[in-house]
């Protein structure tokens, strides 16, 4: 059987490498904390003591970092990803990151011979442990055929998106609407409790009608019990939404609303809620 390596095992990347494992793949793993790795070689994973050891034992690698600083400093760091590339090896990035830094490794990656694709994901905690990820993939269409299978066993649904860029800002633009999304959300329930109404009301009301959807109902209820469990860090989503308002500088597209709830994750962290679940912005906008 093929080997696969696997860079990083945080909130969603231990969940998508158990499922690789539970479906029966040879996974190699490695991670900056190497505690992390316990759980998955008790699962069967061979663990690696750096990047380099991964890529240069495994036929396609994938990466799945924090931000744009972790997924070049993995690449590009001594004993990173990067040294152990070549000879046709595939490296899939499912980091959250923008277009610049996936051309940068992308370039880096196939300098050695190797091969690159972008392949960052759309869902949280729930979805990757649930298999039902979605996949926007970028770059090398082989890498990408030949990573599906893969693909199939983390997510519900994979996309090829064309050249390389084009997942990384496809990525940030569905987060720069679901950060928008959940900040008027939060304005609302904060309104709604400063008029007297029952925020419970107030999901009924949409849940009822044509804004209703998963999210709001899902965070509506743990916000209602205070339950700001990580699922999605909120220094990743303020992350996202920064490179979502960079990304329309770059190309001349005003962005008054994602600008606005930047703001707002801005000043939940500012108020020390980084590390909670995205939804704790509700904190800053009703305190």
């Amino acid at each position: 059987m093929e080997q696969y390596g696997f860079l990083g095992l945080g909130i969603m990347g231990s969940a998508m490498a158990k499922n690789l494992l539970k479906a029966g793949f040879k996974v190699t793993v490695w991670n900056r904390s190497q505690e992390k790795c316990a759980e998955l070689a008790a699962l069967g994973a061979t663990v690696a003591a750096t990047p380099a050891e991964v890529t240069a034992s495994c036929s396609v690698t994938i990466a799945m970092l924090a931000d744009p600083a972790a997924a070049h400093a993995v690449c590009f760091g001594p004993q990173g990803a990067l040294e152990g590339i070549g000879a046709g090896r595939g490296y899939v990035d499912m980091s959250t990151v923008d277009a610049a830094t996936a051309k940068d490794i992308g370039a880096a990656v196939t300098g050695k011979g190797g091969r690159f694709l972008e392949a960052p994901v759309s869902g949280s905690k729930k979805p990757a442990e649930d298999g039902t990820l979605i996949i926007l993939a970028a770059g090398d269409r082989e890498l990408f055929d030949q990573a599906l299978p893969l693909f199939e066993k983390m997510g519900k649904k994979s996309l090829y998106l064309g050249e390389l860029g084009r997942g990384a800002q496809m990525k940030l633009i569905v987060n720069m609407v679901m950060g928008g999304m959940m900040t008027i959300f939060c304005e609302g329930l904060a309104l709604a409790d400063k008029a007297g109404l029952e925020g419970s009301d107030l999901l009924d009301v949409i849940d009822a009608g044509a804004m209703a959807n998963p999210m709001f109902k899902l965070k509506g209820a743990q916000i209602g019990q205070g339950n700001f469990a990580t699922a999605f860090p909120l220094k990743h989503m303020q992350k996202d939404m920064r490179l979502a308002v960079a990304l329309g500088d770059q190309l001349g597209q005003p962005l008054f609303s994602a600008s606005a709830a930047n703001e707002s994750f801005k000043r939940a962290r500012a108020q020390g809620l980084s590390d909670n679940d995205f939804s704790a912005v509700f904190k800053a906008i009703a305190s």
